[in-house]
């Protein structure tokens, strides 16, 4: 029986920045996960012990860090229960990976008249680049709106669909796998994209039962370093797509007349890797992978009720999305009736405490909330009720500065 680490007080000594930081109330791991010591120590043994580039050298160091590299990947493909190891290609972060779909995608997929549809509740990096793609070859962007259901809005038309697995804003987990099966019955052709930032540090992924066509998600998001993230693709898609950018190391022969690319995945990775990105991110997930993520999401949820409890009793305060705790994540987005969320994060701060102010990248979401910004609590499994309570204790102090009543 594999050993599974406990969720609970002791674990953030496994996070260097509380000893560096003791009085850190960190509530922002939606926007990037705090690094464990395992992640720090993993680049920092590729940088002072085996710091050479890969496929290039036949000398011993950089043959280490290629089979570090490449076993990085089998992690990686092992972590979303991929079985062709070759369909996960290493990018800077979710925003690239979708942007590399959008660009790369033969222009003959997508033609004048059809459908790109997306919905309200995307970050603008699972949005922009589909409504870019839209205007450019012709076609008709569709949004799901958050009073529409899916069959509303999809067609036989639809040519993509582009959704999120977790909302970056409300923590709401899609139904996706019968959202996807539904598509699919409307349309067997059509291309599933799964923007899983949000997801990946929380919940199980299977690739394969999905049944997705591309899943993206970044490295910095589940504890990993920055800078580093992953696409994964159907094979006989990846295999039809233009490369996104050309250079060293995605060649297979140049001459004068012609150039040919290499096979996946290194057709998608030219130029230097980020090698202690892809190092980093396969210690992040090991040291995940030794939690049960039933566990992860319970802790997330009991911490997102404790906050949901403190907020739902203050008559100037107004919480986003749904109340039902069973279906989300450790993600609370709410705002103040009367303090601007920036003003409301600034004085948090004071207390050491983080959280997120702003739209989030998540403009046409606040739009459709007829709000500007909001505040964001993002709950992790290093996190402790003791945190939620300082969070509430600043929370009447910043009441009290500003004479709220």
């Amino acid at each position: 029986m594999k050993y599974l680490k406990t969720i609970g007080p002791d674990l953030k000594h496994d996070f260097p920045i509380f000893q560096n930081q003791p009085d850190l109330v960190y509530l922002d791991s939606t926007a990037t996960a705090l690094k464990p010591q395992i992640v720090i120590d993993s680049l920092t043994e590729y940088y002072q012990e085996y710091s050479a580039n890969v496929f290039r050298g036949l000398y011993p160091i950089s043959e280490l860090a290629t089979n570090k590299y490449e076993q990085a990947r089998q992690t990686v493909a092992d972590f979303i229960k991929a079985k062709d190891v070759a369909e996960v290609i290493f990018v800077r972060g979710t925003t690239e990976a979708l942007n590399l779909i959008a660009y790369s995608l033969p222009r003959a997929v997508f033609k004048p008249g059809d459908e790109i549809v997306t919905s309200v509740v995307e970050h603008h990096a699972n949005f922009v680049p589909w409504q870019r793609l839209a205007l450019v070859v012709g076609g008709r962007f569709k949004v799901v709106n958050l009073d529409q259901d899916l069959d509303q809005v999809v067609t036989k038309k639809t040519k993509i669909l582009a959704l999120n697995y977790v909302s970056n804003v409300l923590g709401t987990i899609n139904p996706l796998k019968q959202m996807i099966k539904r598509a699919r019955q409307i349309n067997p052709k059509i291309m599933i994209v799964v923007d899983a930032a949000q997801a990946a540090p929380s919940l199980s992924i299977d690739v394969n039962d999905l049944d997705c066509d591309f899943l993206c998600f970044s490295g910095h998001k589940l504890m990993g370093p920055t800078g580093i993230g992953v696409l994964w693709g159907k094979r006989q898609y990846l295999e039809m797509m233009n490369p996104f950018q050309y250079g060293g190391d995605m060649i297979d022969q140049v001459s004068i007349e012609r150039t040919t690319f290499a096979p996946l995945p290194h057709k998608f990775e030219a130029g230097t890797p980020h090698i202690a990105g892809a190092i980093g991110l396969a210690a992040a997930i090991n040291y995940l992978s030794g939690f049960d993520f039933s566990a992860i999401l319970k802790h997330e949820r009991h911490l997102w009720q404790a906050s949901y409890e403190i907020l739902k009793e203050n008559p100037n305060i107004k919480i986003l999305g749904s109340a039902n705790w069973q279906n989300r994540t450790g993600i609370l987005a709410f705002y103040h009736t009367k303090i601007h969320a920036h003003d409301l994060a600034q004085i948090l701060a004071n207390d050491q405490i983080c959280v997120r102010a702003g739209h989030h990248c998540a403009m046409p979401l606040h739009t459709a909330f007829k709000i500007g910004a909001s505040v964001r609590l993002s709950f992790y499994l290093y996190n402790t009720i003791e945190d939620v309570k300082r969070f509430g204790k600043s929370l009447k102090k910043a009441e009290k500065l500003l004479k709220i009543r």
